[in-house]
């Protein structure tokens, strides 16, 4: 403990505070590092939300204490990974989230005693409208819907009734399909009681009319000529360049569809007679029976008419005649077929295909690409497969017209196909990508935290001791060489020598105790050598004052030999 005091003593309070900022630097410095890596990784839990939602879901997670991030404005809401699945099981027990829009819902906290029948009415509407925003959201490419319904009611002693119609308000991602609309269309139709799809209107978030619901009694659902006839021919388009794709390869061929089309509806009646198909329509029967008396040479005479007149005599001349008729009509009827079409509008009368197919491409031996032609074998079969996409119909006037032409862009010819390297052989999402990426940033960050702030830091703090040491063994050095020459010009050589060299031996101050390290050590021994150093000098001084003779005829010889000989 004495050592450490007088070790903390001597560093000095600038030292120690500065010593002190370090480190509470560093333990703050990773205290962030192991918590930033400690952290759940967060996961998306509902996005698109609207701020009623948000707010809902928000107090939820903070009611059973689940952490959570919002993000986007408050539209996502992100929590731990490994909670996704059971808190989205634990709102949508709730009936979170409900989309911004009320649905039947609304019923569960009304008190249907005091709610008028005006107010009963209005709930029912708003709950039939929100049930089906909710419903036509779940469509691919549907981020949000609003609808508003119109439903008429009939008033008393009135005959006429007018019919319900709808509006729709939604917003997409990117474009929907014209078989997505009519699906929209429908639904809502078949959910409202007496509401027909050519009765609802449609309209995207930038003011373009989708469908339009005028009513259109020609089945046209809203749409122009111009669109359905663009339609047509996108449709045809689309099987034609789906068929050659899969022969020439996608983007080698270029497809062009032409579709004349009628647009008028139709209705035809025909009757056919066939006269040699006779059919038994009716048959009538009538039979006819009648008797009557004559006189006498069978004259009809007043005496005979009289009443009475017939009772004469046996003898008299009296006959009775009785007839009978029957008649029988037969009615035919000629076979007759009666037929009734009605021809829709959008009649396809003639198409028109123009297909332009790019040839064929490859590699020679020194890697060039090359151009080759399509044979005409190839392109007749190209253009069979065509004829049976759209349809072909000669009869119609149908044509379709084949070219084999080279394209401006040549296609990139892939390269042999090299091994996948190593980190492709596992399955890492993007997830884990950015972990990983996070953790590499904060290595790094440490680590130059470490090199060029702690480092010189501590070269700061410890530096002045160590200069001191060595401007103390410098002072000492110079002490003891002044020593020694001022023993040899005062005294004699032998006592003037040793005097010299004890006080330059006593001059040498004492190193600092405590400071145990490489440069210390490196001036000790700096501090040997000299001495050793000095005491060889010393030496020789003694034996050239003793000895001025033979220490010239020493130094003459020396000189002799070094001069060049001739």
């Amino acid at each position: 403990m004495n050592g450490i005091l007088e070790f903390t003593k001597k560093l000095g309070a600038p030292r120690l505070a500065a010593m002190g900022a370090v480190s509470l630097g560093l333990i703050g410095f990773f205290v962030y590092i192991i918590l930033r890596m400690s952290q759940p990784q967060m996961a998306l839990l509902f996005s698109d939300l609207t701020l009623e939602d948000s707010s809902a879901i928000v107090k939820e997670l903070e009611r059973r204490q689940v952490r959570f991030q919002l993000r986007n404005e408050g539209a996502q809401v992100f929590v731990p990974q490994e909670q996704v699945a059971r808190v989205r099981l634990q709102l949508a027990e709730g009936g979170m989230p409900r989309g911004g829009g009320v649905g039947y819902e609304i019923f569960d906290k009304g008190d249907a005693l005091s709610s008028t029948s005006f107010v009963q009415g209005m709930n029912q509407l708003r709950a039939l409208e929100g049930e089906l925003a909710r419903t036509i959201r779940g469509i691919e490419r549907v981020q949000s819907a609003r609808v508003h319904l119109v439903l008429p009611e009939r008033a008393l002693f009135s005959r006429e009734r007018s019919e319900p119609s709808a509006s729709i308000v939604l917003r997409v991602r990117g474009g929907l399909e014209p078989a997505q609309i009519r699906a929209i269309r429908h639904l809502v139709a078949s959910a409202v009681r007496g509401l027909s799809p050519q009765r609802i209107s449609i309209v995207d978030e930038g003011g373009r009319l989708l469908a339009d619901g005028a009513g259109d009694a020609s089945g046209m659902m809203g749409s122009t000529v111009d669109e359905r006839k663009a339609g047509q021919e996108r449709r045809l388009r689309e099987q034609v360049e789906s068929i050659i794709a899969s022969v020439v390869g996608p983007g080698r061929a270029r497809v062009q569809v032409t579709a004349d089309m009628d647009f008028n509806r139709i209705t035809q009646t025909l009757d056919d007679f066939d006269p040699e198909r006779r059919v038994v329509r009716s048959t009538q029967t009538r039979e006819e029976q009648s008797s009557s008396n004559e006189g006498r040479d069978g004259q009809v005479t007043v005496g005979n008419e009289l009443p009475g007149a017939n009772q004469g005599g046996a003898g008299g001349n009296n006959s009775r005649e009785a007839s009978r008729k029957t008649e029988e009509t037969v009615n035919y009827e000629i076979a007759r077929t009666q037929r009734t079409e009605v021809i829709e509008a959008g009649r396809v009368k003639r198409v028109s295909v123009a297909v332009l197919v790019d040839g064929i491409y490859a590699r020679d031996a020194q890697g060039n690409v090359n151009y080759q032609p399509r044979s005409a074998e190839e392109l007749d079969r190209i253009g069979a497969l065509v004829r049976s996409a759209i349809g072909f119909d000669q009869r119609r006037g149908d044509q379709i017209e084949i070219v084999n032409l080279r394209f401006a862009e040549a296609p990139q010819l892939a390269a042999p196909e090299a091994p996948k390297p190593w980190w492709m052989v596992y399955d890492f999402t993007k997830d884990d990508i950015r972990y990983a990426i996070e953790l590499g940033v904060l290595l790094l960050v440490s680590l130059l935290v470490l090199l060029f702030v702690v480092r010189p830091l501590m070269r700061r703090i410890m530096a002045p001791e160590e200069e001191r040491a060595i401007a103390v063994a410098a002072a000492g050095s110079r002490s003891s060489g002044g020593g020694s020459s001022g023993g040899n010009a005062g005294a004699e050589p032998g006592q003037e020598t040793g005097e010299g060299a004890t006080a330059g031996k006593l001059a040498a101050p004492p190193l600092v105790p405590g400071i145990e390290n490489a440069t210390m050590k490196m001036i000790e021994m700096a501090q040997i050598k000299g001495e050793v150093h000095q005491a060889s000098l010393t030496k020789v001084s003694e034996l050239v004052d003793k000895n001025p003779h033979e220490t010239v005829a020493i130094i003459r010889q020396w000189l002799n030999d070094g001069e060049p000989k001739q």
